[in-house]
């Protein structure tokens, strides 16, 4: 060993020892100043909102709340239940209870604020959690009667529900109500009322009928707002549709519920979901509009996916793969 080299494991032994020593002699004072991290549990969260630039128009989204539709294995069919099991757990999802988010965008086009969707409302059919999006909207400083269009992907509970309150009252005093005649005559027809779907024309007559006066009906293709434009996606509801958004030569879809989960409907499409009216027809939809929107690489907001629901998608095999967009905190 070279005299250096003594002289260095020398050194360092001894600075060791030196700091060893004021360690032991510093156990033995009080912790001055010190925090103890004895602070009560917030029990909070933040607003449950988020807000980005689309072109020139501003996209708020709100939240109705989550939406648990219990074991995952009774509602994504076509598949052995382990199947579906695995796809969750091997992307860190619980297997025993699926949970959906409610993302409802409103967009604010610089002349007109316009709302697609509004959640279940009042209706408790999913448990507790959902119900939220006037409280949502209060968070992100908007006020219902400001809003001057609800656009409606189709008129399930959980799309339609907040539209009028259980007494009859409109939420949205001067928003007119757009939807496919498609829908709107399929679930308020007496028949639904025979059928297992009962509860979906139960509360689509409570919804819309308060506000039946204002229902404007588009069609496929159409651009029927300024900025906002139908694409027909049947097969979930027969007259269900997708949107193209679209601002200053920005523009993303919002999907409704052509897919519902980021995963299981996503990466494999021909899956079949429960609440599906026409489950071939459903994935007839899916397949052919995600082909078509992960080969334009527009990005697209979903209802169901996780908070806040906005990113792109990728074909990747016979499926597709979600990207969430990060989130941006700092606007500027």
């Amino acid at each position: 060993m070279s005299e250096d080299t003594t002289m260095h494991l020398q050194a360092s032994r001894r600075g060791f020892l030196g700091g060893a020593a004021a360690l032991a002699a510093g156990a033995t004072l009080p912790f001055a100043g010190a925090a103890l991290a004895k602070a009560p549990l917030s029990n909070t969260q933040s607003g449950y909102f988020y807000r980005f630039m689309l072109g020139t128009a501003e996209v708020t989204v709100v939240s109705d709340g989550p939406l648990p539709l219990g074991d995952p294995g009774a509602s994504f069919l076509g598949v052995p239940k382990e199947t579906v099991y695995g796809m969750l757990e091997n992307n860190f999802l619980a297997k025993d209870n699926v949970v959906l988010e409610q993302n409802v965008p409103i967009v604010n086009f610089g002349d007109r604020l316009v709302m697609f969707d509004t959640g279940m409302g009042f209706s408790k059919a999913f448990g507790p959690t959902t119900g939220r999006l006037l409280k949502s909207m209060a968070e992100a400083g908007i006020k219902p009667e400001d809003i001057d269009a609800i656009v409606i992907s189709h008129a399930h509970i959980d799309h339609i529900g907040g539209i009028s309150s259980q007494d009859g009252k409109p939420h949205f005093p001067n928003a007119q109500i757009y939807i496919s005649q498609i829908d709107y005559d399929f679930w308020l027809d007496d028949a639904r009322l025979g059928t297992p779907f009962k509860a979906f024309g139960e509360h689509a007559r409570a919804n819309l009928r308060p506000v039946k006066d204002r229902i404007v009906f588009f069609k496929d293709g159409q651009e029927f707002l300024p900025g906002v434009q139908a694409i027909a996606a049947p097969g979930h509801s027969p007259g269900h549709h997708i949107f193209r958004v679209a601002s200053s030569g920005k523009s993303f879809a919002f999907l409704g519920d052509l897919t519902h989960h980021a995963i299981l409907l996503t990466e494999k499409p021909r899956l079949e979901f429960a609440y599906d009216f026409d489950p071939k027809q459903a994935v007839e939809s899916r397949v052919k509009l995600l082909t078509i929107l992960a080969d334009e690489k527009t990005p697209v907001m979903s209802y169901h996916f996780a908070w806040p629901g906005f990113g792109n998608l990728a074909k990747a095999g016979d499926g597709f793969r979600y990207y969430p967009a990060p989130m941006q905190m700092l606007r500027g």
